[in-house]
């Protein structure tokens, strides 16, 4: 066993499936709620204060963000059929959607952000159905410009409420939030990993207290809430008006929507990162189960009329200090969230926490939002096209949110569509990244049936296309090799079961610096190659099955070999490197 698995290994306590002691499920679920929490809160509030929204919406607002967050963390735990994960991923209101939520409360009100929600719900339905087609849409580059441009766009509308203090204490506003960010930003930069976790929380604590002593905390709030009830407020109800003002602002809706169900995505892979004692390959059947969610829990946010749910980042990171990732925890902190929605004595006590204390919280919180937008453009390398359309569709988006690209002409297009930083920064770089894609040498292609008698076929597209990029017989058997070898292992991977109508397989096949890629995507199967050649190593080679020395054979073909599963559909990716004989040629 490798170094890593052996630390995987001591690290998880108990796997997704496992059941641990009812006091060591209650104290995880409890951690997760704690941490959770505070954003879970916050978020509706700013966006429900800064929108000049009644004190009886918010209150709503607040028990419906509560409560939705924990049915959909419980849907994600047990895993419904194609809903729900399967693993520890805890829901919640996001960030990214302050911005278009105060400009949806402004423009129409609870009806019309009730309207938006339930429209961009389809957005992460859609790509979970067809998971394995966005990921070729979704590139880093897209995804990262819009995250960056959601805390430009937002965190001009977080400060505003800096001026959210008594005119007797104009000083206490400010004070408040420097000794908030301070004990945050002091406690990530210097603590161990362990304390970081809780460095927000005790940002909050701390700032609140502070803010108390200058006269900034509402205890008159907490003091008139019941122990156990219901809302002051009253569902808003969902509106029918499809005017300019949803028009205008669907699009911004549908873009912070994507970036949710990319973060979900990221999520979900993580999840199952740190939750097995011994390494897996990622099951895309539970990262589209995840995403299906996601939506479900928007659908569910739309009907309540508030704001919008999706995964946030505080399961793994848990995961990783407790070694428990089992489905129970995610059940516990959901019922416990059910539960805290019904005590409006406890939810006051968040809500009187100053203005100050959230404005800092959340200048974290999306400040590392900027900062994995970056990171998202800059993966695997920058280049000056990857550059070109982050910065420009950045600053695009920049100047349209601020009114200093044409306000006169934007107002008018599209009624109003660019006006919002998000809407026109994305469409900036899908169009140039579209542009890309137009532009590009054209994949090679073959579709074929899922048999060993199309090997010939095969054989010959796999001819020409080395022909056309300068390869010589050498890459050709190279390439031959790896396609057999991954053929057999998709055909043999039905032995035994009920075979699922015809299989279809499409080959692609594209050059890459020192080599070629060749994708396969097939029909479904339970099994994963990448799992599988992981597992070779570890296996004597006397009880090696036919089957596994062809995987051995592709891992020694090919540089890198990937297996995606999705619901409908396994994409089987191979690099195969040039020889130094083709190389000097090609």
């Amino acid at each position: 066993m490798s170094s890593r698995d052996e630390q995987n290994a001591s690290n998880v306590l108990y796997e997704p499936h496992e059941n641990p002691p009812a006091l060591v499920s209650l104290g995880s679920g409890l951690q997760l709620v704690v941490l959770g929490i505070t954003s879970i809160i916050f978020i509706p509030t700013i966006v429900i204060r800064v929108s000049g929204g009644t004190e009886a919406y918010l209150s709503w607002a607040v028990f419906g963000a509560v409560a939705v967050s924990g049915v959909c963390t419980a849907l994600q735990a047990v895993r419904l059929s194609r809903v729900g994960a399967g693993y520890l991923l805890f829901m919640g209101p996001a960030g990214a959607f302050i911005g278009v939520c105060v400009s949806a409360l402004v423009e129409g009100g609870p009806a019309l952000l009730a309207t938006l929600v339930v429209a961009s719900s389809l957005v992460p339905i859609v790509i979970s159905m067809r998971l394995a087609f966005f990921r070729r849409i979704l590139t880093p580059t897209i995804v990262g410009t819009v995250n960056m441009l959601i805390p430009a766009t937002v965190l001009p509308v977080v400060f505003s409420r800096l001026a959210d203090a008594p005119q007797d204490a104009a000083l206490s506003s400010p004070l408040t939030a420097v000794a908030t960010g301070l004990v945050i930003g002091g406690i990530s930069l210097k603590a161990g990993a362990t304390l970081r976790l809780w460095a927000p929380l005790i940002g909050v604590i701390v700032g609140s207290v502070f803010g108390g002593s200058l006269g900034l905390y509402d205890f008159d709030r907490v003091a008139r809430a019941p122990w156990i009830g219901l809302p002051h407020g009253s569902w808003p109800g969902i509106g029918i008006d499809l005017g300019p003002a949803f028009v205008e602002l669907l699009p911004a809706f549908a873009f912070v929507a994507l970036i949710g169900a990319i973060q979900t995505i990221t999520g979900a892979v993580a999840i199952q990162r740190v939750s097995w004692r011994r390494p897996r390959a990622v099951d895309y059947r539970a990262v589209e189960g995840a995403v299906t969610a996601d939506g479900i829990g928007k659908l569910l946010s739309g009907i309540a009329g508030i704001v919008p749910t999706q995964t946030i980042g505080v399961s793994v990171p848990t995961v990783e200090l407790t070694g428990v990732a089992a489905r129970r925890v995610g059940i516990i902190a959901a019922g416990v969230l059910i539960v805290l929605a019904f005590l409006p004595k406890f939810l006051a006590m968040i809500l009187a926490i100053p203005s100050a204390v959230v404005v800092a919280y959340l200048t974290v919180v999306l400040a590392l939002t900027f900062v994995r937008g970056m990171t998202e453009v800059v993966q695997g390398g920058i280049d000056h096209r990857k550059a070109l359309i982050a910065g420009v569709s950045f600053w695009v988006g920049v100047g349209c949110q601020n009114d200093l690209l044409f306000p006169e002409v934007l107002a008018e297009l599209g009624g109003g569509l660019l006006a919002n930083g998000i809407t026109a920064g994305g469409i900036m770089a899908i169009l140039m990244t579209l542009f890309l894609e137009a532009t590009a040498p054209r994949r090679s292609r073959i579709e074929v049936e899922l048999d060993l008698s199309v090997l010939p076929k095969i054989r010959a597209f796999l001819e020409a296309f080395a022909s056309r990029n300068g390869w010589g017989p050498e890459m050709v058997d190279r390439l031959g090799a790896a396609s057999e070898e991954t053929l057999l292992t998709l055909i043999d991977q039905d032995e035994g079961r009920e075979k699922r109508g015809h299989r279809r397989l499409l080959l692609m096949a594209r050059k890459e610096s020192g080599g070629a890629v060749l994708e396969f995507i097939a029909a479904v199967s339970e099994e994963n190659v990448q799992d599988r050649i992981g597992l070779l190593a570890d296996r004597p080679d006397d009880v090696l099955m036919e089957r596994e020395v062809s995987l051995r054979l592709l891992r020694h073909i090919a540089s890198s070999v990937r297996h995606q599963q999705f619901h409908d559909t396994d994409i089987v990716t191979v690099h195969v490197k040039v020889p130094a004989k083709d190389r000097a040629t090609g």
